[in-house]
Parts: structure tokens; C-alpha cells; sequence
């Protein structure tokens, strides 16, 4: 049942919020805090969580700022729940996000409309070209979630992050904040339709700083992400840290 009710969500909600935002960005809107790139998303991401029977729970919600001071998110990732949480709870942002998403009908185009950023991720040259677009952005002030580990994962367990995320970062010259998300696994895994209620704890860490930092230091800003998050998801849950590791983009 709760299947059916998000589907029917996703279905009755999707195009018009999306036509919305894509016409609001053909006209030239203006981004200003509480317009509609604002509220637009918070809201599809807020029914879909409602859609499941889901409560989201966050720690820390004293570091989320308030939509128009650039910062850089970092979170684990394991179900699409992962996403509407962060997008219902965050006041503005933009996903850093893969590319398929964006040749959705309707939803890819109001996924641009309000800052999406695409990633081509087998395509290195385009990967970072959209990470240089991500750093402009969070340069002029728009928060920016990154996903380190590239896709979903099918444990809790942290896997190897990209570089790309950290190159950004610094690049950008604004902290990183690792996030650990936990609970969507219970309520829908990678490879499952099936949406269950439940609770999502949503933990945003202290900041990590890149005044100083040079792109030479990116493996290092990456493996202390990983190590602060890696000892949340021990301390809190359990989970078994793995070892760190780097992958190219």
C-alpha cells in the first residue's frame, strides 16, 4: 500500500512542480529565499517522505545554514530516500548528480531548473567540468550535496569515495559537511520497489575546513570525510568501518 500511495505521488506531483520550476526558470526568475526553487522541491520531497509513513530525525540541524551561504554537503548514500530527505530538510541546495537523471521527461528538466548539477561519471574531462560549475555556484552562495561514493550502496558499510567531490571543495574554498544518513535501507534498498515506513536519522557533522587547502590535498580532505563519517556510523549504529580508499573521480 505504502508502494502504491508513493508511486501515485511521484506520478500526480512530479509534473506539475516540475513544469512549474522549468517555466519559472524560462522566465527568468529571480532565486531569492522562500521563491519557488526554494519551496518546490522541499515540497515533492516532503510528500514523498509523507507518501511512505516516514519521519525524518536530524542531528544537528544547527549546521544546515539557511539556503544563501555556500557550503558543501557530503553524504553516505543507499536508497533514494537518502535524497528526499536531505531535500526536505535542507532550506535551498543543488545535487551534484548523475546524468541519466536529467533525460527523465519532466523531471530532468526541473531537476535543472533548480540547480541540479550532471555528472557524466564515465566521462572524466565532463566530470570535472561539472564539478568547476558546482564550485562557481557554491562560490555566489548555494549550498551544494555531494554523494562521495558515486551510487547507491547496499550496506551502511562507507565504500570508497570519489575525488571529484573533494577537488570541488576546494576549489570552492568552503568546508565540507560530512552527513550520515541512516534508516533508509529499512525503508526502500537499492534494487527494491517496495517503500516501507520508518524513521531516517540524518546527522550533520562539524565541518570539516579547506582554508589553505591546495588540490594536492585531496586525498587527505577525503580520507578525514570518510574517517568522521565512518565513526558515526560505528559509534551510533555498528556498522564496521572499511578501509579507506580512493577512486579517480
Amino acid at each position: 500500500m505504502r508502494s502504491l500511495l508513493v508511486a501515485l505521488t511521484a506520478v500526480f506531483l512530479t509534473p506539475p512542480l516540475a513544469t512549474l520550476v522549468a517555466l519559472a526558470a524560462l522566465l527568468r526568475r529571480p532565486d531569492r529565499p522562500g521563491g519557488v526553487y526554494w519551496w518546490a522541491p522541499r515540497l515533492w520531497s516532503r510528500a514523498m517522505l509523507r507518501a511512505a509513513g516516514v519521519r525524518v530525525r536530524v542531528h544537528g540541524a544547527e549546521r544546515l545554514g539557511d539556503g544563501r551561504d555556500g557550503r558543501i554537503f557530503a553524504s553516505n548514500h543507499v536508497s533514494w530516500y537518502d535524497v528526499f530527505a536531505l531535500a526536505g530538510t535542507l532550506p535551498r541546495y543543488s545535487f551534484v548528480a548523475k546524468a541519466e537523471l536529467m533525460r527523465i521527461p519532466v523531471f530532468g528538466r526541473g531537476a535543472r531548473a533548480v540547480g541540479t548539477i550532471p555528472i557524466e561519471r564515465e566521462n572524466r574531462k565532463s566530470a570535472f567540468a561539472s564539478y568547476d560549475a558546482a564550485a562557481a555556484l557554491v562560490r555566489a552562495g548555494r549550498p551544494v550535496i555531494v554523494f562521495p561514493e558515486g551510487t547507491r550502496g547496499r550496506s551502511y558499510a562507507l565504500r570508497p569515495f570519489k575525488k571529484g567531490p573533494f577537488v570541488l571543495a576546494i576549489a570552492a574554498g568552503v568546508p565540507v559537511y560530512p552527513v550520515v544518513i541512516h534508516g533508509t535501507m529499512d525503508i526502500m534498498p537499492k534494487g527494491s520497489w517496495r517503500v516501507r515506513a520508518g524513521t531516517i536519522d540524518l546527522h550533520v557533522l562539524e565541518p570539516v575546513p579547506t582554508a589553505g587547502l591546495t588540490y594536492d590535498d585531496r586525498d587527505a580532505l577525503s580520507a578525514r570525510v570518510h574517517a568522521c563519517m565512518a565513526e558515526v556510523l560505528s559509534r551510533r549504529y555498528g556498522v564496521a568501518r572499511a578501509e579507506v580508499a580512493q577512486t579517480r573521480v
